[in-house]
């Protein structure tokens, strides 16, 4: 993925956007139980929301501070392209609903897009203290060591994933990863359906999991992703195979020995 501007433009902001994100993310541990929240509906969304409102009044402004002239994408299940400029994409947590269910598959999360496109990203894991972080041009790594997806080339061989990106999608989209799981299931080795896509993707980004789809264009889930596997050597398009951007409808991020495998079976499904 191109950036307009130098390398170190953008790096020199890493260390202020991994600060502010792990402090973010010492509110959503303290935040966090080990059963689970909510029993009605409603319960459970205000959970979330008081999840969202919690970390985003300790992320917004630091963020906003290190970049000047920088905004904000306001909306964290929007998809579609940005206006020009640059735009800070953020989910105080991702992987929200695993949150409030007492599960430990979430993140903060806090990308630059710059022209639709992700040039900055870091993914801190809470729990773990694990921090993945990417500057377009400059590699991914995790914590201090450098990423690199997974070497297979055998479709066959690959662990894939894909899942929903956000509840009440239409139900189009609901069969179409069904039938995509089916084709998977058939030509892959295993297949993971789970959310959030930024965790399945880190995987991709390390080379734990070969190959992660998804049928949808919420910008949050996506470019942090997007960025740590391109820049860990992977190859990310839509499912048309054209490069992908927070404009495109649908998303393939895969180890480049599988890309076109598994392009080739998405397409197929209508």
């Amino acid at each position: 993925m191109s950036t307009a501007m130098p390398f170190d433009a953008d790096a020199t902001l890493l260390s202020d956007v991994i600060a502010a994100v792990k402090a973010s993310g010492v509110t959503l541990r303290d935040r966090y139980t080990s059963h689970a929240r909510g029993v009605s509906l409603d319960e459970v969304v205000g959970e979330i929301h008081a999840n969202d409102d919690a970390v985003l009044d300790v992320l917004r402004e630091p963020l906003l501070r290190a970049r000047q002239g920088s905004q904000w994408a306001e909306d964290e299940l929007a998809g579609g392209a940005l206006p020009p400029g640059e735009w800070w994409v953020v989910d105080p947590a991702e992987g929200n609903i695993n949150h409030v269910h007492g599960m430990d598959d979430w993140a903060v999360t806090a990308t630059l897009v710059r022209d639709n496109l992700p040039v900055l990203t870091v993914v801190h894991l809470p729990l773990t203290g694990d921090t993945y972080t990417a500057v377009a041009g400059g590699g991914a790594r995790l914590n201090d060591r450098p990423l690199k997806v997974s070497a297979k080339t055998d479709l066959g061989a690959a662990l894939i994933g894909t899942g929903q990106a956000k509840p009440g999608e239409d139900e189009r989209t609901f069969r179409r990863i069904g039938d995509s799981v089916t084709a998977m299931l058939i030509n892959g080795l295993v297949v993971r359906v789970s959310v959030p896509a930024t965790m399945q993707l880190i995987h991709v980004a390390a080379g734990r999991m070969d190959a992660f789809w998804q049928f949808s264009d919420v910008r949050s889930g996506l470019v942090a992703g997007a960025l740590l596997v391109s820049e860990a050597g992977g190859t990310v398009t839509d499912l048309a195979g054209e490069p992908w951007s927070t404009g495109s409808r649908d998303f393939l991020a895969a180890a480049p020995g599988l890309h076109a495998a598994a392009l080739k079976v998405l397409s197929t499904i209508a």
